[in-house]
């Protein structure tokens, strides 16, 4: 089977091409190439759009940067696959575009949706086009809502923990109690190689996938803290002064700002229950535990 990727260059893109390798025949497409939609093969089957502009932490990012990753290509994307013998598009979406910073129970994919930031904006505006199109009775558009996905080779909010605990001082954060999904990048690559190869057992619309346990930020500075092998203390700094220190990092270049400490101490916890239950699947490759171990042990390399 023949499978195109877009966004091949990136963390995720990189690890789902050498997952999907063992068993598809993979063509990697970069659309800033010339003419880059004349270039796919005419056999191809599934199209994977992974492209994306995400969280702008330098704040460099213009409106119409994000429209134009998140919004225009999908639509130049899925104008092509609605015009190639191709059965499957897979839109990578995110969980930024039901919710993003915090939740009171798991959601679904029901739940009513409230982005806020430029890329979850973006990203829902995308999801709304894309359904709002006509797809032939043949052809299906899976649009799919991950939560944070890390692995080895990136680093993002668990590389700052794990720069926090590294230095050997006391976890600052003991105050703030939360629960939240993960996706690590196996259990990532898993459910697209299912999808493909299951779905017929598919509709079209979204779906969210995620790690079946939800993670503490407590759960995820004990891993860290037994790979690196040390025994940190841990101070329940008061709330008021930990945000105060990341409002000014929204102003200074600190290593915490007020995003980074909501997604590090508010609970987000997503439901996969729909897709779990539509694909047959009980159990995933790793635990989050698991998974998020394998990250961590990365970061020392």
């Amino acid at each position: 089977m023949k499978v195109v990727i877009f966004g091949s260059s990136g963390f995720v893109g990189k690890n789902l091409t050498r997952s999907l390798q063992k068993d598809f025949e993979i063509q990697e497409l970069s659309v800033r190439e010339n003419r880059w939609e004349t270039k796919i093969d005419q056999e191809t089957e599934v199209f994977i759009n992974l492209i994306g502009k995400a969280h702008d932490n330098k704040k460099k990012a213009s409106e119409e940067d994000y429209y134009f990753s998140n919004i225009k290509l999908a639509q130049d994307i899925f104008e092509v696959f609605i015009n190639s013998t191709a059965s499957l598009l897979i839109y990578i979406s995110s969980v930024a575009a039901i919710q993003e910073f915090s939740a009171e129970k798991p959601l679904t994919e029901n739940d009513d949706c409230f982005p806020v930031s430029p890329y979850g904006k973006t990203k829902r505006t995308a999801e709304e086009w894309l359904q709002s199109q006509t797809v032939p009775g043949y052809k299906k558009v899976i649009i799919l809502r991950p939560p944070m996905i890390h692995g080895p080779g990136d680093k993002g909010n668990l590389g700052l923990l794990y720069k926090i605990i590294s230095t050997g001082l006391p976890y600052p954060l003991a105050a703030f109690k939360n629960e939240r999904s993960f996706i690590g990048i196996e259990n990532f690559n898993f459910y697209i190689a299912k999808i493909i190869e299951n779905r017929h057992l598919l509709h079209s619309g979204i779906y969210h996938i995620s790690d079946n346990e939800p993670l503490s930020t407590t759960a995820i500075v004990k891993v860290i803290k037994e790979v690196l092998e040390v025994k940190n203390s841990e101070i329940a700094v008061p709330k008021f002064l930990i945000n105060g220190v990341a409002t000014i990092g929204d102003f200074l270049p600190l290593p915490l700002n007020t995003k980074r400490l909501q997604k590090m101490t508010s609970s987000l916890v997503i439901s996969n229950h729909k897709i779990n239950q539509l694909l047959r699947m009980t159990k995933l490759p790793f635990t989050a535990e698991e998974g998020l171990r394998k990250t961590i042990k990365s970061f020392r390399k």
